[in-house]
């Protein structure tokens, strides 16, 4: 059975007021770039400009797959340890001669099952998200320095290796990567019934479920995306420091979540797109970008990120009032 078209109107976001948010996030970005280009010589330099889309490619995919999870209402603190985890047994796969395309593939079959192991946990156990990702977040960091031994595994296929510094029509490699992934996950999110599920479950998982959702599937089906997009991301970092290292992506579930925030997605569920995340990344980009570049203390980049999430979080709870 699928959602009538009222029940879809009524758990998607409101599209006026979808279209006023995304033109105003793409507003701050341009402010951003252009308030940069002034005080700043080099930010306009081709190689400022690709290191700028190297740096949020990365922050951009893990962000949608966290999107997919924060619209059910839940949340996946692991995704920055599935990144380095996953790095870890990529390199460890290849320095043991197995061939590049089989190891990615493994790679990414391995973010599949912590995404199943997390579904499981809380449809089948009753665990909160929370809990569930929090326990992998610290099981994977130390399963990963117990291969490593505390170490880190080099990557000698120069193929892969070039692969994240090479640039295809003049752009990097890694953000076309963020187009293949937004793409699809677009489609999959807007135009599917799939992705009305999500937003379903997120709005009134009791009532989905009398709609006819299964709502234990939707719930696997998030966790396994939001891992899945930790584990190609952990590829992509791997071809671009050349290393397995567990201890990689500090943070970065962190930084997922406030792009993913910053682009619109609503923390209490059922509100979210594709497009918000990747330009909340990129603007976490371009502040970190800026920031270097003006040699302000690293530490103002975190509050700036943090006073972000407060103002977006705050005008989310004034738009959910004023929508009831």
């Amino acid at each position: 059975m699928t959602i009538t078209s009222t029940d879809a109107a009524a758990v998607a976001p409101r599209r006026g007021m979808n279209i006023l948010f995304s033109l105003t996030l793409i507003g701050l970005l341009l402010l951003l770039w252009i308030g940069l280009g002034i005080v700043t010589a080099s930010f306009w330099t081709p190689l400022n400009i690709s290191n700028l889309l190297r740096q949020g490619a990365m922050t951009a995919i893990l962000a949608v797959g966290q999107t997919f999870v924060i619209i059910t209402a839940g949340i996946d603190l692991s995704v920055g340890a599935i990144v380095g985890f996953s790095s870890v047994i990529l390199a460890w796969l290849l320095q043991a001669g197995v061939p590049l395309w089989i190891a990615i593939a493994a790679t990414l079959l391995l973010g599949v099952a912590i995404g199943t192991f997390h579904g499981f946990g809380i449809v089948r156990m009753g665990l909160p998200p929370f809990i569930i990702t929090l326990a992998t977040l610290t099981s994977l960091r130390g399963i990963g320095l117990l291969i490593t031994n505390g170490s880190t595994i080099s990557i000698t296929n120069e193929t892969f290796t070039n692969f994240a510094r090479a640039d295809f029509l003049g752009i990097p490699s890694l953000f076309w990567m963020v187009i293949m992934i937004a793409l699809p996950a677009y489609v999959f999110l807007h135009l599917s019934r799939w992705g009305r599920y999500l937003f379903a479950v997120g709005s009134n998982s009791e009532a989905a479920r009398l709609s006819g959702v299964n709502v234990n599937r939707t719930i696997y089906m998030a966790y396994i995306l939001s891992a899945t997009c930790a584990a190609f991301v952990g590829v992509l970092l791997a071809s671009r420091i050349g290393i397995g290292n567990a201890t990689q992506a500090e943070g970065w579930e962190l930084q997922a979540i406030a792009s993913s925030v910053i682009g619109g997605t609503s923390l209490f569920g059922a509100v979210g797109s594709v497009h918000g995340p990747l330009i909340g990344a990129f603007i976490l980009a371009t502040i970190n970008n800026g920031a270097n570049l003006l040699n302000v203390n690293s530490f103002w980049q975190r509050i700036i990120t943090g006073l972000l999430i407060i103002v977006i979080v705050y005008f989310d709870q004034l738009r959910r009032r004023s929508s009831r």
